[in-house]
């Protein structure tokens, strides 16, 4: 099941707990840098699996596109597909909020994940982001039939 909140909302939580596990506590980000300024302006996507938190993600608007971040899965719930229905229930909000087009900044390990699923490398080279490499991409989003 994955539901969406807003910060003020209790399920915020437990985003902010799977981002901490994946990125603070295995990649070994900062929290400073993990949790920063663009909480308030993001919807925060959380799959759960009966009733507990092994998913999280957010959903923000960037001139005028939909800027997906902090994609993460527990790493014992990896390679199931969960990545994907995340990314599919984000999609289909941002339709819903008129966006014609998501955005994101993938680490270059997950590239190949995003590209599955419709993404275009935008950037030409890779980047640092958090000390990580990461590359550009983005999707054209087409309402579903």
């Amino acid at each position: 099941m994955i539901k969406t909140f807003t910060t003020n909302e209790h399920g915020f939580q437990d985003a902010l707990a799977v981002r901490r596990d994946v990125f603070v506590r295995e990649q070994q980000i900062d929290e400073s840098e993990e949790i920063d300024g663009n909480e308030d302006a993001s919807l925060h996507f959380v799959l759960y699996d009966n009733g507990i938190p092994v998913a999280a993600a957010r959903l923000r608007e960037v001139n005028g596109e939909g800027k997906v971040e902090r994609v993460c899965v527990l790493s014992s719930y990896r390679k199931k597909g969960l990545g994907e229905k995340l990314m599919k229930a984000m999609e289909e909000t941002a339709l819903k909020r008129s966006f014609s087009s998501t955005i994101l900044y993938a680490q270059t390990q997950a590239e190949d994940f995003y590209k599955k699923l419709g993404y275009n490398t935008t950037s030409k080279e890779p980047f640092l982001d958090a000390n990580i490499p990461h590359v550009a991409m983005k999707k054209v989003l087409k309402p579903s039939t």
